[in-house]
Formats: C-alpha cells, structure tokens, sequence
C-alpha cells in the first residue's frame, strides 16, 4: 500500500470523517426532523404512523443517537444496529414500490436497493467495531 494512503488510514480525523460521512443520511434527516418538529411530525402521519409526533421523536433519537454512537465510536455496534433496523423498518413503511405503478415503482425500487446498500455497509462497521485485528 503507497505511504500516503496508509498515512490516511491510519489517521485519526479521517476514522471520524468516515463515521460522519456514513452517517450523514441520518443525523442530517434526524436535524431536520428535529428542527421542523410539525413537518416531521406530519410526514409520520403521511406514512400511517400515528400519534406523529411520537414517531417522529422515536425517529429523532434513533437517527441522530445512533449516529452519535458511530461518530464517536462507543457502543458503535448499538448504533449501527438500530440504524440499521430503522432502515430494515423504512422499506415496507415509505418505500413499498410493489404496490405503485410506474414511474414510482422503479424510482422507489431504486431506493430500496440504496437502502439495502447503506444497511450492509452498518453490517460492516458493527462487525468491524468488535473485531480486535
């Protein structure tokens, strides 16, 4: 491997940049969810979930928790797991292209093939966070 990548790799702010990055779909959803409580709120009534502001205060703490708990690598399997669920828990709530027509139906099988992705990369980071070597 070239010195300068390893350099990289192996430095400090580049493992916090990586976790914010990864993240980023989440705490930045959480942010906006928290910052327009009534918007978030009224996309969780959208979606069939009721009370909305219920859900939309579960949706804050797990998005931007568990995204805290990656960034700072601590219980960093916790939050990559319950991102990951959350993400599991999306597909059939708010991405259910099996039921629409087209164009939608492809447009939201495209997402849930994107979401499949960011899952398997949470699967990584949990796996990689109680790996010693």
């Amino acid at each position: 491997m070239p010195q300068i990548i390893n350099a990289i790799l192996n430095a400090g702010w580049f493992g916090y940049l990586a976790r914010i990055v990864l993240t980023f779909m989440f705490w930045s959803s959480g942010l906006s969810k928290l910052i327009d409580f009534n918007a978030g709120a009224g996309e969780m009534v959208h979606f069939g979930l009721e009370p909305g502001w219920l859900f939309n205060l579960a949706t804050i703490i797990v998005q931007i928790g568990g995204s805290l708990l990656i960034i700072f690598n601590r219980w960093t399997w916790l939050g990559a797991g319950a991102l990951a669920v959350f993400t599991v828990a999306t597909i059939p709530i708010a991405h259910n292209f099996w039921v629409m027509e087209e164009p939608f139906k492809t447009i939201e099988f495209l997402l849930v093939i994107e979401h499949i992705s960011v899952i398997g990369a949470l699967m990584v980071v949990a796996y990689a966070s109680v790996r010693k070597s």
